[in-house]
This record gives C-alpha cells, sequence and structure tokens, in this order.
C-alpha cells in the first residue's frame, strides 16, 4: 500500500505502526527522524501534481490541517482522501483507528492503547487554573473554542479563558489578554515558536508556561508520553 500524509501528527502515527507505508510527506513532517519519503510541499499549500505522481492508494488528512479545495482536486484524481477531525483527546483516538486500521489496514497499534491508558490513568485534577493560551503573535492569536490542545489542558487543570469564544483562534489585542483573568500563560513553541525571551516578557504580571507544542497539539504517538511531560511542564 502506498500512503500520502498531508498531516505531521497522522505522518509519525503511520511511520511508526507501519514502516514503508508512506511515499509522500510534507515539509513540515519531521517525526520520527530519518523519512525518506518524498516531500510534496507545506499542509496548506501541496503540490497536487506531485502528490498524485506518487501514485497513493490513500492520502491521510485533517479538516483543519488541509484546505478543501486540495483535497477535492485529489478526489477528484481518483485518489482515495481519508479526512480526519480531531478536536478532543477522545475523537483523537477514535480518528487514529480509523486512519491505522481502517484506512491502512493494519492491526492496531501498541502505542495507542498506552496513550489512552495513560491519559485514563491521570488523577483527578486540582482547583482549576484558568490560562491563556497564544498560538501566534503578531498579531496575537489564542485557543478559543472546541480545540484539541483545549481540551487537553482542561484535562490537566487548565481552563482556557476563551473557550467560550465565538471563534477557534480569535485574535486579541495584548491588553485585552492582560485583563482576561488568567492566572498563567500558557506558551507552545508551535506553530508560533515561543521561548524564554520571546513571548513571557509580554505578560508581566502572569506566570508562563513554555511546552513542547508537539506534546499539546499532535495527535500520534506522542500521547502516549504527553500526559506526564505536560503536567511537568505546568508543575
Amino acid at each position: 500500500m502506498r500512503v500520502v500524509s498531508l498531516v505531521p501528527s497522522l505522518t509519525e502515527a503511520v511511520a511508526v505502526t507501519a514502516p514503508g507505508l508512506l511515499v509522500g510527506v510534507t515539509d513540515w513532517c519531521t517525526h520520527p527522524a530519518g523519512l525518506t519519503a518524498a516531500r510534496i510541499g507545506g499542509t496548506k499549500n501541496p503540490d497536487v501534481a506531485a502528490v498524485l505522481a506518487l501514485r497513493p492508494d490513500l492520502v491521510v488528512a485533517n479538516e483543519e490541517e488541509n484546505r478543501e479545495i486540495d483535497l477535492a482536486a485529489l478526489r477528484a484524481a481518483g485518489t482515495d482522501v481519508l479526512v480526519t477531525e480531531i478536536r478532543t483527546l477522545d475523537q483523537a483516538f477514535e480518528e487514529l483507528d480509523r486512519v491505522l486500521v481502517t484506512g491502512c489496514g493494519r492491526a492496531r497499534p501498541r502505542w495507542l492503547d498506552e496513550a489512552e491508558a495513560a491519559w485514563a490513568a491521570l488523577p483527578p485534577p486540582g482547583a482549576p487554573r484558568r490560562a491563556i493560551v497564544p498560538v501566534w503573535r503578531r498579531p496575537w492569536m489564542v485557543l478559543g473554542r472546541d480545540t484539541f490542545a483545549g481540551d487537553l489542558l482542561a484535562r490537566l487543570g487548565v481552563e482556557n479563558v476563551y473557550a467560550d469564544h465565538d471563534e477557534r483562534y480569535p485574535r486579541i489585542p495584548l491588553d485585552e489578554l492582560d485583563v482576561a483573568g488568567a492566572d498563567l500563560v500558557v506558551l507552545p513553541d508551535e506553530p508560533y515558536r515561543f521561548t524564554e525571551d520571546d513571548g513571557p516578557e509580554a505578560f508581566p504580571a502572569l506566570p508562563a508556561v513554555l511546552v513542547d507544542g508537539r506534546y499539546l497539539t499532535w495527535y500520534g504517538p506522542s500521547l502516549v508520553r504527553a500526559p506526564a511531560v505536560l503536567r511537568a511542564a505546568l508543575r
């Protein structure tokens, strides 16, 4: 079987589960190390002709990461496209099973069971802390409603201040963020690469937590370690 992945998280999931299945991945696919599949452009601007030239049996995609115009072009050319929707942890587990078992025809991987067990084993969270979770600056954008990362944080006892916003990734002026009533600011290193020197200084009145974006926003084998890694960072 020949698979092209248009999503870094799904690339890692397929590569770890069934080495050799992937024939094409995006320029942003960084895990696992040593990927040898052809690069076919970005998640938002894949080279459709290059994808088709690889003669994939299946293209795996995501409704948030990828554009419908590209997916429609692949379907019109006769390619089977499996589009995931992942906005909660439970959805992630369901969709990973669908991609790997139904889509790729492989046995359910052990790491997926381990990931479910790791999250199920979390102790009940203590008193919730309210957080702002920026994902970009210039302009400032934060997690809003209905996001995978927001669901993970909620399971760790961190309430997203903007969880009830009308938009999923609202643009909020910095002066409004400063008075939003947060107890802390959570700064992932992707999609914007927040660092000790780039991000915390904008919120001098709040403790800043820098987190590895792969454990907060990726749905794949990283979910096995994500509960422990994120809990340690949030402490």
